[in-house]
């Protein structure tokens, strides 16, 4: 049972959730109340504003893969970097196979150690560790922040508030400046009872995500873990759960720690780490979910979100009417009508039958999941026909403890495949199913092409989101979709040692020991950020892509898989925005582009000589100058933003001339903050939209209305007719503004 509560609550002793504090003698107020959370207290010891409302954070560690990496040290190095000023650990697990683009891959990861020697960094090669293994094995602490360019950036169940933001704001860090944030509001996430055996972290996540992403309960709030059921949980469960949180769009996670948490930090060699984190006597929460693990059943998130959750016995109890449902909803987010999408094809003799399983990265591919996995597999075959699993325990000392265990060899014994540690079955540069294939993973997303397959190739594929159990379940079931709770389970698992003989061979540490005379090693595909120019006092847009999907993901603002090779190429990956959900958007975007290229030139094109005269109709605007005014493209979203922090969803709409975002609402604050730090404002519009796509919207004086009053902007659809509205930009901090007015955060920095 998952109970979400209608308004704020106290919680008691850390054990009694009182909704009206009157009838229960509680005269602690909920302001001072709520200083008795964990965050709050977290938050305020990394707090250098001096007012608790608006934060200005500064982080213990940051984190980074071979994705984002690149184009964070270029940014800080063309901002002015010295040398990393914390930890700063740079990872290679998402480009690790280099099986795209030649050398390009690699020349990423020399660039990364280079980068390391040069300004004091920490270097984890390729295949040693996935990001969120090694930072928890390696750099999470009770107490600590961590600051991360991956979204899953998670490590609250050992004690550490961790947040996943885009590059720009790990830059911001790096050159000694803060994370701006107004205080959030804290949720308390009460876990209650034992889950039976079967039932896994992915399970509990899972259910938890059907319950609260839909109706935005949790947005950009911080989720605090609480209750008695913590205590039954191992500390890999807990990690497993936690990891998640990140689908459903909360800021981040903090639990309450004990001794399994100071046996986790001891065993790993971190001891002095550990201190205990739990609520005051009497704690405010500005909400809370509820959550008895013991009715927790074995689910699957069908494609294509973590979201769309079901218990696997209701899903198989109903198997036609819920697949042809999600058939239905799939075929209108694909929206390509050379696509022939089919789920209900996967039913066999009245049995779902699946085609590929994998267990992997930060949320499949920990100790835990693999050896209880290991232990249902046993002594099993996985067969020689179309079903396949893989294995991808989560870092070398993991599949060290998982080789001494003899777990394996039992999983190879049973023909599964096992791989080293790498990220890309969570975002689709590894195990790529077939064209039309169904695959089940015990990873952290299945968004739309997130497996790899390519629509507007006339490739499809999908991924169901499960637990490891399960996934092991199903594949002593000939592929045929089994709960873990059919089987009669008595897994035990042994205890963990950590041998980090591995990391002492391999793993670069140079935090404190920077060399700035050493050379960064540049690839021929690392190039660096072309100029962008302030903004004007007045802003043409054309509309150029027009998206009415309920929620957009970053993945289809710039898709993952082979792209990701480009990551260090600004203009190339730039080709690939938009590509599988508007594939026109480059072509127009550089049109549009080319006419602010022309402005500058001095050159004026007959597109815009109508749109001019029209503009000087508008009342003030008669002796306009266009010469002086940024023309740019702007796409429109309904709710833009879901998913990975990657802020290349931003920086490739800038490079080619991008200069705003229109939208309802934006689904994360790290899409609008890597909006803000391109120079890409974050336009608001509320209910029915008066443009459409291709056509031009004038804002006039928009630098004025940047640093003034944001919640009504006047602005004009420029059509047949010239039809006024209003835009809005929520809430900015000063620098924010500072950063549009100036272009991007680059400028910035040079101008300060």
């Amino acid at each position: 049972m998952i109970k979400l509560y209608d308004s704020g609550v106290y919680l008691v002793d850390g054990k009694q959730i009182i909704e009206n504090p009157a009838e229960a003698g509680i005269s602690l107020s909920k302001s001072e109340a709520a200083k008795n959370t964990m965050a709050y207290s977290i938050l305020q010891a990394h707090n250098t504003s001096g007012d608790e409302n608006k934060l200005k954070l500064k982080f213990d560690a940051m984190a980074s893969h071979d994705i984002t990496f690149v184009g964070i040290v270029q940014t800080a190095r063309a901002s002015g970097l010295e040398k990393f000023p914390i930890p700063y650990v740079l990872t290679n697990c998402h480009n690790s196979l280099c099986a795209v683009g030649g050398t390009i891959n690699e020349d990423d990861h020399m660039f990364g150690l280079s980068a390391a020697k040069k300004y004091g960094g920490i270097y984890v090669p390729p295949h040693m560790a996935v990001i969120h293994q090694y930072m928890r094995e390696m750099h999470a602490g009770c107490g600590k922040m961590i600051l991360g360019s991956d979204s899953h950036t998670r490590y609250g169940a050992i004690g550490t508030m961790a947040i996943g933001e885009g590059g720009g704001e790990l830059v911001k860090q790096l050159l000694c400046k803060t994370y701006d944030v107004n205080y959030p509001d804290v949720v308390g996430v009460y876990l209650t009872g034992k889950p039976v055996p079967g039932v896994g972290p992915q399970d509990v996540a899972l259910a938890i995500i059907g319950a609260v992403f839909k109706n935005g309960y949790v947005k950009n709030k911080i989720m605090e873990f609480v209750g008695d059921g913590i205590a039954n949980l191992e500390m890999d469960f807990r990690n497993g759960i936690d990891v998640m949180t990140t689908e459903t769009t909360c800021l981040s996670s903090i639990w309450c720690t004990d001794e399994k948490t100071q046996e986790y930090l001891a065993v790993h060699g971190r001891a002095e780490d550990y201190k205990q984190l739990e609520p005051g006597r009497v704690a405010y929460y500005d909400g809370m979910v509820y959550v008895d693990l013991s009715t927790i059943r074995p689910m699957i998130a069908l494609p294509m979100h973590p979201s769309n959750v079901y218990e696997i016995e209701t899903l198989n109890a109903n198997l036609e009417d819920i697949l042809r449902a999600c058939e239905k909803d799939c075929i209108q987010l694909i929206d390509n009508p050379n696509i022939q999408f089919n789920l209900t094809n996967k039913i066999v003799n009245g049995k779902l039958k699946v085609d590929q399983g994998v267990i992997a990265g930060c949320a499949g591919g920990t100790y835990t999941n693999v050896n209880e996995a290991a232990q249902i597999i046993k002594g099993h075959m996985i067969g020689n026909d179309e079903y396949a699993l893989s294995v991808y325990p989560s870092s070398q000392p993991v599949m060290m403890q998982l080789m001494k265990n003899g777990d394996i060899a039992d999983l190879m014994a049973a023909g599964a495949t096992i791989r080293t540690a790498f990220c890309g079955p969570c975002f689709g540069a590894g195990d790529v199913p077939a064209n039309n294939a169904f695959s089940i993973r015990h990873t952290t997303r299945n968004f739309p092409s997130r497996e790899g397959s390519k629509p507007s190739n006339g490739q499809i594929s999908s991924v169901a989101l499960m637990d490891a159990r399960s996934i092991a379940a199903t594949s002593i079931n000939g592929g045929y979709l089994t709960p873990a709770t059919d089987l009669d389970l008595n897994c035990h698992t042994p205890k963990y040692f950590f041998d980090k003989s591995s990391y002492e061979s391999r793993i670069y540490k140079g935090y404190n020991r920077p060399n700035y005379d050493d050379l960064l090693k540049f690839g021929p595909n690392i190039v660096d950020w072309p100029t962008i120019s302030p903004l004007s006092d007045n802003l043409l847009m054309k509309v150029v892509s027009y998206i009415t999907d309920p929620v957009t993901t970053t993945d289809e603002l710039i898709p993952s898989g082979e792209t990701s090779s480009f990551r260090s190429n600004p203009l190339g990956l730039a080709e690939f925005t938009l590509s599988r959900k508007d594939p026109a958007y480059v072509g127009k975007a550089k049109a549009v582009q080319a006419l602010d290229h022309a402005r500058k030139a001095g050159q004026e094109a007959d597109e815009l000589e109508g749109v001019y005269t029209k503009i000087k109709t508008i009342k003030g605007c008669e002796n306009i100058n266009t010469a002086q005014m940024n023309i740019g493209s702007v796409i429109y979203a309904v709710k833009p933003g879901d998913g990975s922090a990657r802020e290349q969803a931003a920086s490739c709409q800038r490079v080619l001339g991008g200069c705003a975002n229109i939208s309802q609402e934006y689904a994360t604050k790290r899409y609008r903050s890597n909006l803000i730090n391109w120079g890409m404002i974050p336009f608001l519009i509320d209910g029915d939209t008066p443009f459409t796509k291709e056509d031009y919207v004038f804002v006039p004086d928009i630098r004025t209305a940047i640093m003034g009053d944001t919640s009504a902007i006047k602005a004009y659809v420029i059509g047949k007719e010239v039809k006024e509205f209003t835009l809005s930009i929520a809430d900015m901090t000063a620098d924010e503004k500072q950063i549009l007015l100036d272009g991007c955060l680059i400028n910035y920095y040079k101008h300060n």
